[in-house]
């Protein structure tokens, strides 16, 4: 065979040989961008997962919140009550108008022990996040035992959907008007000191079901919000 005729067939044999490497080599690129990326989202999910760790145990509960940080409690009777209401929400201040008379009594007859559950998720309703304000504000008046008085104060003054709601000095003038004067709730209004329990308050509803406000539980169990339906469920749950 001429030598012509062996480089001849060698270059094809060199070619191919070439293309393997290439290939070999385009793999191991691919394969390694993959495992970059693959651990770049692990350090991503672990990242979240303890930032998301530290968000929902970085609050800090006013006085008169059970135990889990999820509400304000009122009373100390056998029958709880759970109430979940936006300040924003117009049938929570229907509500709070035909009913928080009945539960007051309930109360006060040491029937029942009610948790109020504050919850902000109606914010796009305002132009100012006034659900999450205002529910912080509560926070500020349960921490001076004041959060059913400042509650109803709230919903007599409730500003329509829409707006910006009430501003952090009209706030601090409802709290005025129920005898919290001085600088303290002021101060607990403007360093928005119960914003981070708002959201916890708000999450841990959502967390156990609850899609709209008002929503109302007697013993666990959800009952039409009207004062007729509590009464007639507090009676069977005390039985």
């Amino acid at each position: 065979m001429s030598d012509r005729n062996r480089k001849g067939q060698r270059r094809p044999a060199r070619v191919v040989r070439e293309q393997m490497a290439r290939e070999r080599r385009r793999k191991r690129t691919l394969w390694t961008s993959v495992g970059a990326v693959v651990v770049l989202i692990i350090a991503g999910l672990i990242g979240w997962g303890v930032s998301a760790s530290q968000d929902s145990g970085d609050f800090t509960p006013p006085g008169g919140a059970n135990p889990e940080g999820t509400g304000i409690v009122i009373g100390s009777g056998p029958v709880n009550i759970d109430v979940y209401e936006d300040f924003i929400c117009p049938i929570c201040r229907t509500f709070e108008q035909q009913a928080g008379g009945t539960l007051d009594q309930l109360v006060a007859e040491g029937k029942v022990r009610v948790t109020y559950h504050p919850v902000a998720f109606l914010d796009r309703f305002s132009s100012t996040e006034y659900s999450t304000r205002s529910s912080a504000a509560s926070g500020c008046a349960a921490q001076s035992g004041k959060f059913r008085e400042y509650a109803k104060a709230l919903f007599d003054r409730q500003p329509p959907e829409g707006g910006a709601g009430l501003s952090d000095d009209q706030l601090v003038e409802v709290a005025t008007s129920i005898g919290l004067a001085g600088d303290s709730f002021r101060n607990c209004v403007e360093e928005n000191t119960f914003d981070k329990w708002t959201e916890h308050v708000t999450d841990e509803a959502a967390r156990a079901g609850v899609t709209g406000t008002p929503t109302v539980l007697v013993a666990g169990k959800q009952v039409q919000a009207s004062a007729e339906a509590i009464t007639a469920a507090v009676a069977a749950a005390g039985k």
